[in-house]
C-alpha cells in the first residue's frame, strides 16, 4: 500500500472493512534480529502484527489528513483488483494472491491484537500515521 500511489489514484482494493494489522519494516526487521539473537528459537513461529488495526477506508482518511490532499478508499470486487495490479505490472499469480489476500482481510484475516510485535521489540509498534508522514 504505497502512499505515493494513493495520493495519484487513491486507494483501491477489495478488503472491504476488513481490520489490516500491519507495522512498519523496521519493526518487523528489529524483531528478527531480537529472534536471531535469542537461545531455542528452532521450530518457534511468532505472528506478528501492528498494535493498530485500520480499514483501508481509515488508511485513506490517515493519507488525506497527512498530506492534505483528499485519498478515498475504493472498494472492487476481486476480479477487478486483481486486473488493476496486473495493470500496473505485477504477475497475474501474485496479484491473485494479493487480492485473495485482501478478500481474507474483509474476513478479519489480517487482524491480530496479540501485540507479539510489540512483546518482542519492547515498545509499541509505528502507527500508520508515523508511517505515512515518514513516507511523505
Amino acid at each position: 500500500m504505497g502512499v505515493a500511489g494513493a495520493l495519484e489514484h487513491g486507494v483501491v482494493g477489495c478488503a472491504e472493512e476488513g481490520k489490516l494489522s500491519t507495522a512498519a519494516r523496521a519493526d518487523y526487521a528489529e524483531a528478527a534480529a531480537v529472534v536471531l539473537l535469542k537461545d531455542q528459537q528452532a521450530g518457534k513461529v511468532y505472528e506478528l502484527a501492528g498494535d493498530s488495526a485500520f480499514t483501508l477506508s481509515e488508511y485513506a482518511a490517515a493519507i488525506s489528513k497527512a498530506s492534505g490532499k483528499d485519498v478515498a478508499y475504493h472498494n472492487v470486487p476481486e476480479a477487478e483488483f486483481t486486473k488493476i495490479l496486473v495493470g500496473v505490472g505485477l504477475p497475474e499469480g501474485f496479484a491473485a494472491i494479493l487480492a485473495n489476500s485482501e478478500v481474507g482481510a474483509s474476513k478479519g484475516g489480517l487482524f491480530d491484537d496479540r501485540k507479539t510485535l510489540s512483546t518482542l521489540i519492547g515498545r509499541p509498534t509505528t502507527s500508520i500515521e508515523d508511517s505515512i508522514k515518514a513516507a511523505l
